[in-house]
């Protein structure tokens, strides 16, 4: 028979894979937040020989690095729900178990590789 979820230690160890993630990503965000600060903070700090042009676009850089990881944290913190509600790692879209392989390299995954192949989003 077909497992149809992973079991309760299996989740756990997950859990932990994923707080560990967590904890890296928000260290990254606070890092490039207080970037965002020191920035709008000492304007006259940026690095020598950057013009106000190249100061904009590297605080736009960062502004777009700091959305980007707030929207992994996102994901990894939905992760965790199910992990919670016991639905971790069941493909949205075939309902099947999506590779624990595939789960350790993107503990955030919703999605099979066959269903991601097939082009789903």
């Amino acid at each position: 028979m077909e497992k149809t979820r992973y079991s309760d230690s299996e989740l756990e160890e997950f859990r932990i894979l994923i707080e560990e993630k967590l904890k890296v990503s928000r260290d990254q965000l606070d890092f490039y937040l207080k970037q965002m600060a020191d920035l709008a903070d000492n304007p006259d700090a940026k690095i020598k020989g950057l013009d106000d042009g190249t100061g904009t676009a590297e605080n736009e850089r960062i502004l777009g690095l700091a959305a980007r990881q707030r929207k992994h944290i996102q994901h990894l913190e939905n992760a965790l729900l199910r992990i919670e509600n016991k639905v971790y790692g069941i493909c949205r879209q075939t309902g099947k178990l999506i590779s624990k392989e595939r789960l350790k390299a993107v503990p955030h995954a919703t999605l099979s590789i066959e269903a991601k192949q097939k082009g789903f989003k």
